[in-house]
């Protein structure tokens, strides 16, 4: 797959995400979260949140775990966990 394929499939993903209307499991939220966020901020650095806020520990931890994962890997994924659940 050629990278402006990737890359448009990629948006074209995140598009159907934004209008995705009802509730989705909370493991699958966070696979898509720290999908996103491989594939356009690369690997998780240092990350303050507030100790009380759990949410952003999931959230941290969730990257955390996916963080070995190169952009156009977490692309894929993220693109492929959007059309399973569109």
């Amino acid at each position: 797959m050629p990278e402006k394929d990737l890359d448009q499939l990629f948006e074209e993903a995140y598009e159907k995400a934004c209008n995705i209307t009802g509730p989705l499991p909370p493991d699958i939220m966070l696979r898509i979260y720290a999908y996103y966020k491989q594939a356009t901020a690369g690997k998780v650095s240092a990350y303050r949140f507030q100790e009380d806020n759990l949410r952003d520990a999931f959230k941290m931890n969730a990257w955390m775990q996916i963080s070995h994962l190169s952009a156009d890997e977490a692309k894929k994924l993220y693109i492929e966990t959007i059309n399973s659940i569109t």
